[in-house]
């Protein structure tokens, strides 16, 4: 059995600790990086973490040679983990990771990333950080699941990025873009996640790999219905999160779980936009699309373009770490959770932050200074794009013909399993490209999806409607600097929240405006279209 969890003030300390460690009203448990504009309370309540403090401080003092005591720490906080910096007396650093609940699965997640950690450490020689200890059991004394790895030296590459010269993106783009080649050229049975051979998994849930590892379920907290909110409504997690040995088992896991992320009660009363679609509407959108795609899975490109491909989820330049005197050698690749092993195509038009490709059309003549530094920024990133695509198009094999498919070919795949958050316009949207494009794209027969005139004039409306949510999301990000989900950091919350009403307000006079015209928009259709609930 485990220790209780520790309920230490948030202003008290552990005997390992001196008074230099924390701010005043430091707080290990709650999330307290940050507030959102939709959802906040649900939101900051699935980060809540129970645990003992005191006995994750002992423990991480234990596993430095020398040190009595912790002398500085820091919480740093993500989208899924809550992070802790340790200093010791001794000068030494160590970093503890704690998965929220939201991360993934419980258990699975943590092996999960160690034993993909601990399978590439032994493939290449990336710069991983190693683990000093680890525990997927939350009935250990320090009462939650954790992974303590040693601190990585350098700084983010997104911190120097804007300070590096244009030889430096290029060579730095060079090497990350071969690390991520080197991924690209293990070879695996199975579509699903590493986990070590003696995982908390059933013998029938596991694929023999090598020596003490084994392919077995997703641990991607999409599949397991993990994300704030969505137990509640969807109940547990799908019936089919893998692991799938080809590419028609794969297919089938997600229709399956597309089935289990529909609501789990009659929610139509609930008065959702028609771009939403109903249950009805989703579980026949389902059926169409498994239809369609045990025709795709037939195509020799597709199957081409479907080897077990294992890359970093998350490959952006927040998560990898730089040496601060030479920016090109890379000192760190982090976080590792939710790693998976994917047919290829579903990394075909990921392009890390890193490599993007640039944005707005060529300059001609500079009116400013200001403006031919915009014109250097936009050929230094084509350049790290041209690099980053020669590498996989070129030294990736898995890769590249997953990279020359048509997008068209491999949409749906994306989207099918995650219907009912993404709406059905989504879905149907690709369901009809796909139709349209049938013939010349050389599918063989005809497509299973032949949608009427009246639906297709049904959908135009749906979709009108939907690209004017995509709309207003990216106009509030960009407008109150936040995310997709309307997080903002804590010293800008008050302002952001004004900045915020001022906008609906506005995008409500807008609605007036265009009602009092007889036009489609009604101030009652704007409001449910309104993406943040902090009004």
């Amino acid at each position: 059995m485990g220790s209780r969890p520790s309920t230490m003030s948030p202003h008290s300390l552990p005997d390992s600790l001196t008074q230099e460690g924390p701010v005043p009203g430091f707080d290990p448990y709650m999330y307290t990086s940050g507030r959102w504009l939709n959802r906040d309370e649900l939101e900051r309540n699935s980060r809540h973490i129970v645990f003992d403090f005191s006995a994750l401080c002992d423990r991480t003092v234990s596993l430095c040679p020398g040190a009595t005591k912790i002398v500085k720490y820091e919480k740093r906080e993500g989208g899924f983990n809550r992070v802790f910096l340790f200093t010791m007396d001794t000068g030494s650093c160590v970093v503890a990771r704690l998965p929220t609940s939201i991360a993934g699965p419980p258990r699975l997640t943590t092996n999960s990333e160690v034993a993909t950690m601990t399978y590439l450490q032994s493939k290449f020689s990336l710069p991983i950080p190693n683990v000093l200890d680890w525990n997927d059991n939350p009935s250990n004394p320090i009462g939650t699941e954790y992974i303590i790895q040693e601190h990585v030296a350098g700084v983010q590459l997104h911190q120097i990025w804007p300070k590096m010269n244009s030889e430096q993106h290029m060579l730095c783009t060079k090497m990350l873009s071969l690390a991520m080649k080197n991924l690209a050229s293990l070879d695996f049975p199975a579509y699903g996640s590493l986990y070590f051979s003696d995982g908390p998994l059933e013998s029938h849930m596991k694929i023999p790999l090598e020596q003490g590892f084994c392919v077995g379920p997703y641990c991607s907290p999409v599949f397991w219905n993990r994300n704030p909110g969505e137990l509640e409504l969807y109940g547990g997690p799908s019936p089919n999160c893998g692991p799938w040995k080809d590419l028609a088992s794969y297919c089938l896991g997600l229709i399956e779980t597309g089935f289990s992320r529909l609501p789990k009660e009659d929610i139509v009363s609930r008065e959702f936009l028609p771009h939403q679609g109903s249950i009805q509407d989703h579980i026949r959108l389902l059926k169409i699309s498994q239809e369609v795609m045990q025709e795709l899975v037939k195509d020799e490109r597709i199957q081409n373009a479907a080897t077990p491909a294992l890359l970093h989820p998350d490959f952006h330049k927040r998560n990898i770490y730089v040496s601060a005197e030479d920016p090109t050698v890379i000192t760190g690749l982090l976080d590792w959770q939710s790693t998976s092993i994917e047919p290829a195509f579903i990394y075909a038009n990921e392009t890390p932050d890193f490599a993007a490709p640039p944005g707005g059309p060529e300059e001609n003549t500079f009116k400013s200074g200001q403006d031919e530094h915009k014109e250097q920024e936009r050929k230094d990133a084509s350049i790290c794009y041209q690099t980053y695509d020669v590498c996989m198009k070129g030294l990736a094999p898995k890769l590249r013909p997953a990279r020359l498919l048509d997008p068209t070919l491999f949409r749906l795949f994306q989207y099918c399993h995650t219907t009912w958050r993404d709406s059905a316009t989504a879905i149907r949207q690709e369901l009809i490209e796909l139709s349209i494009r049938w013939t010349e794209l050389e599918l063989q027969g005809s497509c299973p999806f032949s949608p009427t005139k009246e639906e297709l004039k049904e959908h135009a409306q749906d979709y009108e409607d939907f690209e004017t949510v995509q709309r207003l999301k990216l106009w509030l990000r960009n407008s109150l600097h936040t995310n997709s989900d309307g997080w903002v950091p804590n010293d800008v919350w008050d302002a952001a929240k004004d900045a915020h009403r001022a906008a609906y307000d506005q995008w409500i006079q807008t609605a007036r405006e265009s009602e009092s015209r007889g036009e489609n928009l009604t101030v009652v259709k704007a409001d449910k279209l309104w993406p943040f609930d902090a009004r």
